[in-house]
């Protein structure tokens, strides 16, 4: 098949800037682009490069694209590198038709985890998230030590409802230390889900260690971020949680059949895409695989 292809790049500031252990994200960046077939039907797709997680910086993404000239083929999109694990997702998500409205089944709060901001509003905002039907929360940790972080997490714990989860990502932050005291600290918390990436990827065979020795769920991010990156921390033993950047794993379908032929526990999550990569997002946990835990979508408060 041979396609026309347009496209643009764009930013977006964050209406409130996110902190995390990575550094202070103001601008998400990416690049929207629509591919045209031999039909004259017209689909979108997504770039959203996050260099930080191993991914194609957003120059690399733009001069990818620019080196086609607006036409691709069928083959060549098949071809892009696994250095490019952006670009893959965006063409094979236009490819596929990923970001379509046409099925699109809406969803109720229960099925989205909301990143809670820190802020002196933050038992305020979480309130509202609860009035409004949401259950499984996010927050980000390893800015501050872990006494004070644990104290608020517990005060966050004690807001919430029986149903209620709160999920804490640490983005790498922490040192084994004081991963071992946040984990002895989770063994008595019944709604705390899992604690996301407390050491940084270098350290898997501790992860490992960890994950084995406490009760408290552990859940890998960032040592996870691409398909390959996914595939070896299996092979290396890794069966807790998952949690997985749709739009900068990689392929979407090379991604399905890892999660179905391995049968992973996972989380699909964001990297605050626009409303082309996040319909992308919803189509492929309904129609492509499916996991028991909330999407992690963000929340319209931060973009």
């Amino acid at each position: 098949m041979n396609y026309r292809f347009r496209f643009a790049p764009y930013q977006r500031p964050f209406k409130t800037p996110l902190q995390t252990h990575h550094g202070l994200w103001t601008v998400r960046e990416g690049i929207i682009l629509s591919l045209r077939d031999e039909r004259g039907r017209i689909t979108q797709g997504e770039i959203v490069p996050l260099p930080w997680f191993g991914t194609e910086t957003l120059e690399e993404a733009i001069a990818f694209c620019a080196a086609f000239g607006g036409n691709i083929t069928s083959e060549q999109i098949a071809a892009i590198p696994d250095a490019l694990p952006a670009c893959q997702f965006g063409f094979e998500t236009a490819q596929l038709n990923l970001a379509s409205t046409e099925n699109l089944v809406s969803l109720p709060p229960t099925k989205f985890c909301q990143l809670i901001r820190r802020s002196p509003t933050l038992f305020q905002d979480l309130q509202t998230l609860l009035q409004q039907g949401f259950r499984t929360f996010k927050l980000k940790i390893a800015l501050d030590i872990p006494a004070t972080e644990i104290a608020l997490c517990q005060q966050i714990l004690e807001t919430l409802p029986a149903d209620g989860r709160l999920r804490l990502d640490a983005n790498g932050g922490l040192t084994l230390e004081q991963v071992k005291q946040w984990l002895d600290w989770g063994e008595s918390q019944a709604k705390l889900e899992f604690i996301e990436q407390p050491l940084a990827p270098a350290h898997f065979s501790n992860l490992l260690q960890l994950n084995a020795e406490f009760q408290t769920q552990i859940a890998l991010d960032e040592s996870v971020s691409q398909v390959a990156s996914l595939e070896h921390c299996y092979a290396q033993g890794w069966r807790g949680v998952f949690v997985i950047k749709l739009a900068i794993a990689g392929f979407p379908s090379r991604l399905q059949d890892v999660c179905q032929t391995k049968k992973l526990d996972f989380v699909l999550s964001t990297v605050f895409e626009t409303a082309v990569g996040q319909r992308a997002l919803l189509n492929f946990s309904q129609d492509f695989v499916q996991s028991r835990r909330a999407l992690g979508m963000g929340g319209t408060q931060w973009i």
